[in-house]
């Protein structure tokens, strides 16, 4: 055995692991590019945080008296841009209008009306949900919710 030539050979698998790296940094610089130019990430919205007080009244809607109203007020939270647009009524709640004092936001202090329907009442342990549902895609969140006591 020559120990000279061993140390001189300069064949070894250095070229092999090139490659191979040189193609891994390619795929992932293609998945990355690609990503954002299909925009896969997406965007997300979030539901605004707002904390509500509730009580609980019956009322007359469109000249049928008798229909239980949950009144929702917001207590704290952030200000709910276009409410009008991106709320609804869920669970046993059949509408709603928002008696907000700014425009079309709601706010502190602002409130929203939730019916049953028309010379309907809500019963014991019927749920009520405040619904926000993002003006830019088709999420949904709850973001108020109060089970009936009455």
């Amino acid at each position: 055995m020559d120990l000279k030539s061993l140390f001189q050979e300069e064949d070894a698998v250095s070229p092999v692991i090139g490659v191979i790296l040189m193609v891994a940094i390619t795929v992932i610089l293609a998945a990355v590019i690609g990503a954002f130019v299909l925009d896969l990430g997406g965007n997300q919205d979030s539901a605004p945080s707002a904390t509500f007080e509730w009580e609980e009244t019956s009322g007359t809607v469109g000249g049928t008296s008798g229909t239980s109203i949950a009144v929702a007020t917001v207590q704290s939270g952030e200000t709910i841009q276009d409410a009008a647009d991106v709320l609804s009524a869920g669970g046993a709640a059949d509408s709603f209008d928002t008696n907000s004092t700014s425009s079309g936001d709601l706010e502190a202090g602002d409130s929203v009306d939730l019916r049953a329907a028309s010379g309907t009442t809500y019963s014991s342990g019927d749920n009520i949900q405040i619904v926000w549902s993002s003006p830019d895609s088709d999420q949904s969140s709850v973001i108020g919710e109060h089970n009936w006591q009455g």
